[in-house]
């Protein structure tokens, strides 16, 4: 996230996420577990969010919008945007060129919102990748979509719960791609953003802890160079700039270190080194918040549960998380 400006008066959008999924049954159930706090829209399709809210509430009420300012916030009405309009419900807990299509408009439509100031940030619901693939549209993830929608920024994942907080070198590619993409330049963007991000979250001095790449953070190159060539200097290189970054620590155990707080967030090197000690500590208040973005957006850290979709057994905590992050990082009142 870079420097972003308060809309504290703004109201925020929250997208339905991919139709077949739990998406729309999280933030419907956002909506009936906050009634104090509805100042926020969601960006979708109106006929899901009828049948996920009516499935929850009968007697709750969805209103479609087509501009933000049809929406009031005075009433216990839930908002919809319309970024789509389905003819039918998509087939639940299957992937579908419609499905696909519809979680993507939603995206785009809340980064205009976002780009424009009219909404103070967004929190996006799980999409499926394989969805997007399907409807001809090959970004691997939200990350992603909003920074060639945003274009020419550097963008970096961190996940968060209430022990530890981790930003990604790399993000969604290959492990044989990963390393090749580890390089200098990759190593300091993730640093400078990492320290950007947790001091956007309260925090006026970081500890940023490098991961490895190799094991044992290769060992004085017994397992690996990558480490002394590539992390050291580029460690080296944020320090100078002010950063108090330290490192190369070994990959098993940097985040026990960070849980424990000796350090504030944890630099990784691929997608599973840094996911997984967060996830581990279950998903319930995970949260994805994407770093380096003119605007705030966060986002739940499990993906659409195809699975429990349409059971209405899907836990909206990790939804509400995000929405408390996205609050937090904006100063916004709902």
């Amino acid at each position: 996230m870079s420097e972003t400006p308060s809309f504290n008066h703004q109201p925020l959008a929250v997208t339905m996420g991919d139709p077949a999924g739990i998406g729309p049954e999280i933030v419907a159930r956002m909506f009936l577990r906050r009634p104090a706090q509805r100042r926020w829209i969601v960006v979708g399709d109106p006929l899901v969010m009828r049948h996920a809210l009516a499935g929850l509430d009968p007697a709750a009420h969805v209103r479609r919008i087509t501009t933000l300012a049809e929406a009031r916030f005075d009433d216990d009405v839930l908002y919809v945007l319309a970024s789509s309009e389905c003819e039918c419900l998509p087939p639940v807990g299957q992937i579908t060129v419609e499905s696909g299509r519809a979680a993507y408009a939603a995206i785009l439509a809340a980064i205009q919102l976002a780009k424009s100031g009219t909404v103070s940030a967004i929190v996006t619901a799980p999409i499926h990748k394989e969805a997007l693939a399907a409807a001809g549209l090959h970004s691997p993830g939200h990350t992603e979509i909003l920074a060639e929608q945003v274009g020419g920024v550097n963008v970096a994942m961190m996940l968060a719960n209430e022990d530890i907080r981790v930003v990604l070198v790399t993000i969604h590619c290959s492990l044989r791609d990963a390393i090749q993409r580890a390089d200098f330049s990759a190593q300091m963007a993730a640093i400078r953003l990492a320290h950007a991000g947790a001091r956007a979250l309260g925090i006026e001095r970081p500890r940023v802890a490098v991961a490895g790449l190799n094991p044992h953070a290769g060992e004085n190159g017994l397992f690996g160079h990558e480490e002394a060539h590539i992390i050291a200097p580029a460690i080296a290189q944020a320090r100078s700039e002010g950063i108090d970054a330290s490192g190369p620590w070994p990959g098993d155990t940097v985040f026990m270190q960070a849980r424990e707080k000796r350090f504030d967030v944890v630099v990784a090197q691929y997608h599973d080194q840094g996911l997984i000690p967060v996830k581990y500590m279950g998903l319930a208040q995970g949260v994805n918040i994407t770093l380096g973005l003119p605007f705030v957006r966060t986002s739940p850290d499990h993906g659409t549960a195809f699975d429990i979709a349409g059971r209405g057994i899907a836990d909206p905590s990790s939804l509400e998380a995000a929405f408390d992050y996205a609050l937090r990082l904006t100063g916004a009142t709902v």
